[in-house]
C-alpha cells in the first residue's frame, strides 16, 4: 500500500514538471532563453561579441572663413537706349551694329530740311532786327526818334535771337549723338524708316566696367561695408571667378523682404563678361582659425539632439571603445561640417558603422578607409 501510494506520488509530480517545461518551451524567445537552448544543445556556454568594425577619422583643426552666399545680375556701368525726342524719318545712320562707339560721335540723322530752313528764316530776322536796332541807336543819338523807338527794336532784336536758338535747338534734336564711350547693340531700323519720339534705335553699352546688385538679409548689414572685395562666380564660366568692390549700400532696408542692397563693381576692360551675366557672390564677413571640422558622415541625429560616437582607443591604436557624445554644429563646407561644442582636436570621430552600435563602450576594431578629402 505504502509503495503504491509513493508511486501517485512520484508520478504526480512528473506529469507537473512536464507540464512546466511545456509551458516555459511555448514562450517567445527570450535573450537569455536562447542562450540557455544554446548551452544546452552545445554543452558549453557562448563565446563574446566580436568588435563591430567601424571607420575613424580624426576632427580636423583649420581656419574657416565666415562667408555669405547671394545672387544677382552682370549690369553696365552706362547703359541708354538711343530715342528721337521728335517724330521723323531716318536720313541717315553711322554706327555698325556691335561696334565700338566714342562720346560725341553721331549715330543717326532724321530728316531735317524743314528745321534747316527754319533756322536760315530765323537767321534772316535776326538780321534785320540788329540793322534795326543798330539804326535806331544812332537815330536816338541824333534826337531824331524817341527812347521808346530803341527799346521796341532791342525787344525785336531778342525775339529774332530767341527765334534763331529754338530753330537750332530743334534742328539739333533730329541729330542723335552717343553720349558716352560704349559698344553699340544690334539697331531696329534703317535709313528711310519713320520714327514716332520714343522708338528704340540701338541700345549703348559701356562694359568696361560691370556692376553687380544683389541682397543680403538685414542681420548682414553691419558686417558690410565700402570697399570690401567680394568673389563672383559665373555659371557661363565655370572655373573662373572674379572680384568685385562694394560700391553702394542702400540706406534702407526692403520692408518686403527685411534685405539690404549691396552694389559693387568689377573692372571688364577687354573682358569676356557681358551684361545679363547671371553672377553668384560670395561675401567674406571673417575668418575663424582652429575651426573643429569632421565629415558630415559622422553625424548621427538623436530626436532633438546631434550626437557622435567618438572613438577612445586601446594600446594597439587599431580597436578600441566608442561613446555617444552630443555635439553642437556650425557651418558646412565641401562635406565637412563645423563642431563648435563637444569634441577637441585631437578626437577622432566614427564616420562608417554607426548603425551597429548599441550602446557606450561598444568594443571596435578600426577599418581604414581612403584618405578623405580636407575642408576647405
Amino acid at each position: 500500500m505504502t509503495t503504491r501510494a509513493l508511486y501517485i506520488v512520484v508520478a504526480a509530480i512528473g506529469m507537473a514538471g512536464s507540464g512546466l517545461a511545456a509551458w516555459w518551451w511555448q514562450q517567445p524567445a527570450s535573450p537569455a532563453k536562447e542562450a540557455a537552448l544554446r548551452v544546452a544543445e552545445s554543452g558549453r556556454a557562448p563565446a563574446a561579441a566580436k568588435p563591430v568594425s567601424v571607420e575613424v577619422v580624426a576632427v580636423r583643426s583649420v581656419t574657416l572663413r565666415d562667408e555669405v552666399q547671394a545672387v544677382g545680375s552682370l549690369r553696365s556701368r552706362r547703359s541708354v537706349v538711343l530715342r528721337p525726342e521728335v517724330s521723323g524719318r531716318i536720313a541717315a545712320l553711322n554706327f555698325r551694329d556691335g561696334a565700338r562707339v566714342r562720346q560725341g560721335q553721331w549715330l543717326a540723322q532724321l530728316d531735317d530740311q524743314l528745321p534747316r530752313a527754319q533756322v536760315q528764316q530765323a537767321q534772316a530776322e535776326l538780321s534785320i532786327a540788329r540793322a534795326n536796332h543798330q539804326r535806331n541807336s544812332e537815330l536816338v543819338a541824333q534826337g531824331f526818334i524817341s527812347q521808346r523807338s530803341l527799346d521796341e527794336s532791342a525787344a525785336n532784336l531778342e525775339v529774332a535771337q530767341a527765334k534763331l536758338a529754338l530753330a537750332q535747338a530743334t534742328a539739333a534734336r533730329l541729330r542723335m549723338v552717343a553720349p558716352f564711350d560704349g559698344i553699340a547693340g544690334i539697331g531696329n531700323v534703317h535709313v528711310g524708316d519713320y520714327l514716332k519720339d520714343g522708338t528704340d534705335i540701338v541700345n549703348i553699352e559701356d562694359i568696361d566696367g560691370l556692376l553687380v546688385d544683389f541682397r543680403l538679409p538685414e542681420r548682414y548689414q553691419s558686417h558690410v561695408k565700402l570697399g570690401q572685395t567680394v568673389r563672383i562666380s559665373l555659371d557661363a564660366l565655370p572655373g573662373n571667378e572674379y572680384s568685385a568692390i562694394v560700391q553702394a549700400l542702400d540706406p534702407q532696408i526692403d520692408a518686403n523682404g527685411r534685405s539690404l542692397s549691396v552694389r559693387a563693381s568689377l573692372d571688364n576692360r577687354n573682358g569676356p563678361l557681358r551684361p545679363g551675366m547671371f553672377a553668384r557672390i560670395t561675401l567674406e564677413l571673417g575668418q575663424r582659425t582652429g575651426s573643429r571640422m569632421v565629415p558630415e558622415e559622422a553625424i548621427v541625429p538623436q530626436g532633438n539632439a546631434t550626437t557622435v560616437w567618438k572613438f577612445a582607443p586601446a594600446a594597439d591604436g587599431k580597436s578600441g571603445q566608442v561613446r555617444r557624445t552630443p555635439v553642437q554644429l556650425g557651418l558646412r563646407r565641401d562635406g565637412w561640417v563645423e563642431v563648435t561644442q563637444g569634441l577637441e582636436p585631437d578626437d577622432r570621430v566614427v564616420t562608417a558603422g554607426q548603425q551597429r552600435l548599441q550602446k557606450d563602450g561598444a568594443k571596435v576594431l578600426v577599418f581604414v578607409p581612403a584618405a578623405a578629402g580636407k575642408p576647405s
